[in-house]
């Protein structure tokens, strides 16, 4: 099954989980990883990977520096990206597994988080929505990434989300449209985390 198809079936088996209907593309993959540092030893942390649309990218931005830890709630996809990418370390697990998995490999802070996350994956629980959980892990110039499709965030989840993410973060912007994907979509890029 190639990759448009397995995005596909995995979003009608479970469209809550997977919340789109095929990999992101080229152009929106390049805005996401815009943050990464070009130098240095970054900690990169990928939520919902998926296909490894980001990861491809991540991992070329990268260049063989830093840590890559990519974590995937589908098994399959998970195990998958570990065979595709030997440089990133895949996890099955859920998001807000993070600051264990951080933990668990002697890593203080992540530098930058990319999230392909659908709007359920970012509902608070116990209170403390996603967003804030992965901050508290984030370096003081931190930087958190997020797309969105166009004709979704005006939704009420979507600007929950925007409104948590400004809360959370000094600064917060939603880039331009990015017309060349499949729906366009739009990143909101979220830098330096407040203190709490």
């Amino acid at each position: 099954m190639n990759t448009a198809a397995r995005f596909l079936w995995e979003f009608v088996k479970s469209p809550t989980t997977t919340a789109a209907v095929g990999p992101s593309s080229r152009a929106l993959a390049e805005q996401m990883v815009a943050p990464i540092p070009l130098t240095g030893d970054p900690v990169v942390v990928e939520l919902g990977p998926g296909t490894g649309a980001f990861t491809e990218v991540i991992q070329r931005r990268l260049g063989g520096r830093g840590t890559h830890l990519a974590v995937e709630l589908n098994e399959g996809w998970a195990a998958d990206l570990g065979h595709r990418f030997p440089g990133v370390d895949s996890v099955c697990g859920n998001a807000r597994s993070v600051p264990e998995l951080l933990a668990e490999r002697g890593l203080a802070q992540a530098d930058v988080v990319v999230s392909g996350l659908p709007w359920v994956a970012h509902a608070p629980v116990d209170g403390v929505p996603l967003v804030q959980l992965l901050a508290s892990v984030m370096a003081a110039d931190g930087v958190f990434t997020q797309f969105a499709y166009t004709w979704t965030r005006w939704a009420p989840p979507a600007r929950k989300q925007h409104a948590d993410l400004e809360a959370t973060f000094e600064e917060t912007v939603v880039s331009r449209t990015v017309w060349r994907n499949l729906p366009p979509a739009v990143v909101y890029l979220a830098r330096r985390p407040r203190s709490s």
